[in-house]
């Protein structure tokens, strides 16, 4: 992004359009970029005045506009390295010098001396070196120490371009978008913490974004979220924005498409964030839970008449050989406004099972539930116990039907198989493996043994053999749990201390 200082538009016929380099003839533009990239490259160990008078002369030499030169050096400037080389940190020379100078009472030139040579003395400098490092710490005077351009003159050109375009979107009131990649475009957009809708229209679905007049006062955090969702939206294939600004007071279009700008060499925005605390603690406090339900964030867009709807959240039942979705919305704290507008989406929303979790100072519970949508009332946070109970009506019809897909005895081919291998196996719960019969296995634990194997174990198990060695032994039938097999064969496991267990007979 540029300085708002250094935005250049066209607003022929009322609109307003960036004056992109790369949509004209940009062989005088890639000279430019060249020149103030070998500008760069050329003061390297030299003051910044040095750069900057440089960088004026190519300035005021240049047949281009002086936005244009001063915003590409903008850019480059980025990558250069800016240190304050000093032998003495100069706020500590300044420091000292003033002490001296008030000791003396400086009027005259000669006191003025007097004044640097004693701070000169004390400081274990000499009197020049004192003298040079006073104002060193000025960014006049700090010194480009590197210098390291990430772009080639076509990519800078490519860069400014898109800068252009983010500084254009400071002043945008709303922002509406279609992408080739609309699932990404709305993750991002949650992720930066912008209201939002999606609008079905015969050219696709579009996003429309409420700009901060709506619901907040202006403020040029707002404007940047949408420059930086820009970097996003031209990450994709192909894209067509559309932005209402308020160019001081006045409001025109802005129009952009795939065929404005590209994206050098920057990366989309793809951390994965919350919005809000509210979201984030449930989403950490639920995965911690292991249950047989997979949480999803920022699942599939549902169908709302001519709208669309994302919920924040899905509950997938784990066990693949039964198809269920749960979708879960969270309704904090939000404006009257936006509110209404949730409602009305949810009042028409298509088939789906939904829970919905709404802040109770909303007040809007019952009128959600009148929508046939699993309320979950809370306060300050979701509670995961409330969310489990209200999964738990699904589980029982799930669990039958899981079970239902097996027959009521199963013949492992396997010697030793665990309940958890053998749920993976079927596709279906645990739970429904615990309720099967398996009469050519011995249950020990969580673990189904052929008897044949736990009477080979049990002839290689003597009283008074550590622990240790019989753990070795289980492990080469693939039997972890030492203790179920004990117990079933009769023994147990006297401790000596930290130094491990030898076994006896029950």
């Amino acid at each position: 992004m540029l300085t708002k200082d250094l935005l250049r538009v066209s607003r022929a016929g009322g609109g307003y359009y960036p004056q992109f380099l790369q949509t004209t003839d940009t062989e005088g533009y890639r000279s430019l970029a060249a020149r103030l990239i070998g500008t760069y490259q050329g003061h390297i160990d030299e003051p910044r005045e040095r750069l900057t008078e440089a960088l004026t002369t190519t300035e005021r030499e240049s047949e281009f506009d002086f936005k244009l030169v001063r915003g590409l050096a903008k850019l480059l400037e980025r990558d250069a390295t800016f240190e304050t080389e000093a032998p003495i940190e100069p706020q500590r020379a300044r420091r000292t010098v003033f002490e001296a100078a008030e000791s003396i009472g400086v009027v005259t030139e000669t006191e003025r001396t007097t004044a640097l040579e004693r701070a000169a003395d004390h400081l274990s400098v000499s009197f020049d070196r004192l003298q040079a490092t006073l104002y060193n710490d000025l960014e006049s005077r700090q010194i480009m120490t590197e210098f390291d351009s990430r772009w080639t003159p076509e990519e800078l050109l490519t860069q400014y371009d898109l800068s252009l375009a983010q500084t254009a979107l400071f002043d945008a009131i709303a922002v509406s978008i279609r992408c080739s990649d609309p699932k990404t475009l709305v993750s991002t957009v949650k992720r930066l913490g912008l209201l939002y809708e999606i609008r079905t229209t015969p050219a696709g679905r579009t996003v429309d974004i409420t700009g901060p007049d709506a619901l907040f006062r202006r403020s040029r955090r707002y404007g940047t979220r949408f420059a930086r969702l820009l970097r996003t939206v031209a990450s994709t294939t192909e894209w067509h924005l559309e932005a209402t600004i308020d160019d001081d007071g006045t409001e025109r279009t802005l129009k952009l498409t795939h065929e404005d700008i590209a994206v050098p060499g920057t990366e989309p925005i793809t951390e994965m964030t919350f919005d809000s605390g509210v979201e984030a603690e449930f989403a950490t406090r639920f995965r911690g839970l292991e249950l047989d339900w997979t949480l999803v964030r920022e699942p599939e867009p549902l169908a709302a008449d001519e709208h669309v709807v994302i919920p924040d959240f899905a509950f997938d039942w784990h066990p693949d050989s039964v198809d269920c979705r749960v979708f879960f919305e969270i309704m904090g704290f939000w404006t009257p406004e936006y509110v209404e507008k949730k409602l009305s989406r949810l009042a028409v929303l298509e088939d789906v099972e939904l829970l919905v979790a709404v802040d109770e100072s909303l007040g809007v519970g019952e009128q959600i539930e009148s929508f046939d949508h699993r309320v979950i009332p809370y306060t300050g946070s979701v509670r995961v116990k409330d969310v489990r109970d209200a999964l738990r009506r699904y589980e029982s019809d799930l669990l039958k039907q899981s079970a239902g897909a097996l027959p009521e005895q199963l013949t492992p081919q396997a010697d030793v198989v665990t309940i958890a291998e053998l749920a993976a196996h079927h596709g279906v719960s645990e739970a429904v493996i615990e309720n099967k019969s398996l009469p050519s296995h011995d249950r020990v634990g969580r673990t189904f043994v052929r008897p044949a194997v736990l009477e080979r174990i049990d002839e290689r198990i003597d009283p008074g053999q550590s622990l240790a060695t019989v753990e070795s032994v289980l492990e080469t039938y693939g039997i972890d749990d030492a203790s179920a097999v004990l117990s079933h064969l009769g023994y147990r496991v006297v401790w000596e201390g930290l130094s491990g267990g030898t076994i006896t007979t029950k």
